[in-house]
């Protein structure tokens, strides 16, 4: 049997993974400016699997609106451009002997709102991990035995003020990608 602080701590732990989570969900959202890390959920079938695209290729954003990938095998590069055409960011790659060019095109106002609608759909997710954490481990503390009842209701605090602090790093974190998508 876990302890009481153990419990709040794991939680805090749990918390912390779902927002963490959430920002990496949020940076393979396209906001109309090249970002390397924009490919990063991209899946590429290599060598009999889907591997990253980072694995198989170094992706560089020599410019505003364009990212580059350059393909550590050349054998590789038609995979990797079907891989990046077929991902759900609306892009289209070609290919330049053996670097593959990817212009980012600038959104307009429908797929903003769309990408916006995203990126609340994601947030919720993220908020949802928090409060199941909440839930976990409240439940857990109602369960210990031999602790005193301060002690647990003082456990409830803590990590009810975990959540809402952890909600609201969600919150800033929308706040600010849909700032960054929005931004024409």
């Amino acid at each position: 049997m876990t302890s009481i602080p153990e419990q709040v701590k794991h939680a805090r732990e749990l918390m912390h993974k779902a927002v963490e989570s959430t920002r990496r969900e949020f940076t393979g959202i396209r906001t109309g400016k090249a970002s390397t890390s924009l490919l990063d959920l991209v899946r590429v079938e290599a060598y009999g699997s889907l591997v990253p695209l980072n694995q198989v290729g170094m992706v560089a954003a020599p410019e505003h609106r364009l990212l580059t990938v350059q393909p550590f095998d050349k054998a590789l590069a038609p995979a990797i451009e079907k891989a990046i055409r077929d991902s759900e960011l609306g892009l289209n790659p070609a290919s330049q002997g053996g670097l593959i060019r990817v212009p980012i095109p600038a959104l307009n106002e429908e797929r903003r709102k769309e990408m916006v609608k995203l990126v609340h759909k994601l947030a919720e997710e993220g908020k949802v991990a928090v409060r199941h954490a909440r839930h976990e481990a409240i439940q857990k503390v109602k369960k210990t035995e031999k602790a005193p009842e301060d002690e647990k209701s003082r456990a409830e605090k803590e990590i009810q003020k975990a959540t809402d602090d952890h909600v609201k790093q969600i919150d800033q974190l929308i706040a600010a990608k849909e700032a960054e998508i929005m931004e024409v």
